[in-house]
């Protein structure tokens, strides 16, 4: 107790090195607390954005479809297993779909395109296709013999809402795949990939025209937060246990570009991250060096009165240690109190709105507090500032005490 009394003491000696030392380490910890906290806040929200679209956070298939999209590679009994895997604690919506390629016509031209077969009512939770309808509607279940298709591709066909379309295409067992489709709406996703290429059918329209009866190619899942999908996914992988043509991916296998595109992102946050901890620790540095180089004559007087120079090294530590926990509780009570304010509020980044508003997404990045956020900062620069503190502490053994009475 005498020790902490003495150290808390020491460091109000110089109030001034003192606080601009503790306001330096708050000013570190509350950046770092406030921006990983949206870092891996606005990470997430670009998996859900990504799910969202159209991927979904995961999907189960048959082993070897990802890699090669082939029309036999069927998931069987596909409305048995939605039904089983949509009742899934943390599953936010599930959904079957079915692909085939085919020519597609107008009345004056013909595309290539992907033909995807959906449920109207479950895709309106998996997918923000159904809200970015910029002309007609979206179409409504069971066999309808309707389509909504991409802007591009309505714009290439020369085709608008109420327009019919020939689909020419072949069969999971060869045969040929022939329907007309009225259109039934036009979206417009900001996707090039998608407005180009994509054209969605009602998931029963699809089984009867590519002869797949109960059958679908993927089962889409998506969750209630990103955070749920490592034990969600291990539970689908327990189920599929038994079924060991059936495989369950994730984001990260659906989306490599996006796990590559965080990754980059957290290499650059570190940077930053980095070079908050040196002003922290820089500080510290300089504020003990410079107490030290100043109290070399106090220091030499305690020794000569008995006191160890292991005993002056710890009170010092004891300093550092007191100067830096001031710095880091305001740093995260402060850190703390921004990420509360922008997680009820919202974190917009300048310029993104009308991006986000374009995928039909959220406009602002709410972050939220994590153990990890409020800890991973505060102990780096607790670590590298007690590191810091002990290289000029480490002074102190060298000292003699003659010398240092005799100093001025």
């Amino acid at each position: 107790m005498i020790s902490l009394k003495i150290a808390w003491r020491n460091i109000w000696r110089s109030k001034r090195r003192s606080v601009l030392t503790i306001l330096a380490v708050a000013f570190s910890c509350t950046i770092l607390v406030f921006f990983l906290s949206l870092q891996r806040s606005s990470w997430e929200a670009s998996v859900n954005a990504n799910a969202s679209i159209f991927q979904g956070h995961l999907q189960v298939q048959r082993v070897g479809y990802n890699e090669f999209p082939d029309m036999e590679k069927l998931i069987s009994a596909a409305a048995a297993l939605e039904a089983q895997l949509g009742s899934l604690s943390g599953v936010r919506a599930a959904g079957l779909r079915a692909f085939g390629f085919a020519v597609v016509s107008s009345a004056e031209r013909s595309y290539g395109a992907q033909i995807v077969g959906v449920e109207p009512q479950r895709e309106m939770l998996l997918s923000t296709i159904p809200g970015l309808i910029k002309s007609g509607g979206y179409f409504t279940p069971g066999p309808q013999h309707q389509a909504v298709i991409g802007a591009s591709l309505a714009a290439n066909l020369k085709v608008a809402v109420g327009d019919e379309l020939t689909i020419l295409g072949q069969t999971a067992q060869g045969s040929v795949a022939a329907a007309i489709l009225k259109i039934e709406g036009i979206f417009d996703t900001g996707v090039g990939e998608l407005d180009r290429n994509l054209i969605q059918i009602g998931l029963a329209d699809f089984q009867e025209l590519f002869e797949m009866p109960d059958q679908a190619h993927a089962l889409v899942i998506n969750l209630n937060s990103a955070a749920a999908l490592p034990e969600v996914e291990q539970r689908i992988k327990t189920i599929l246990g038994a079924e060991r043509d059936l495989t369950v991916l994730n984001w990260e296998q659906l989306s490599p570009g996006l796990k590559q595109a965080i990754e980059l992102d957290m290499s650059f946050g570190w940077l930053f991250y980095t070079s908050l901890v040196l002003i922290g620790t820089f500080s510290v540095l300089n504020t003990f060096l410079m107490s030290i180089l100043e109290r070399t004559r106090e220091y030499g007087l305690l020794m000569a009165l008995g006191l160890t120079p292991l005993r002056l090294l710890s009170t010092v530590m004891l300093e550092s240690a007191l100067l830096l926990g001031c710095g880091l509780l305001a740093g995260i009570s402060c850190g703390a109190a921004l990420v509360i304010y922008y997680g009820i509020k919202g974190f917009q980044v300048p310029g993104s709105e009308e991006i986000m508003q374009t995928f039909n997404l959220s406009t602002a990045v709410h972050p939220s507090l994590s153990v990890a956020a409020l800890t991973l900062g505060p102990l780096m620069i607790l670590f590298f500032g007690l590191a810091a503190a002990l290289l000029p502490a480490l002074r102190i053994r060298k000292i003699s005490p003659v010398e240092a009475l005799r100093a001025i």
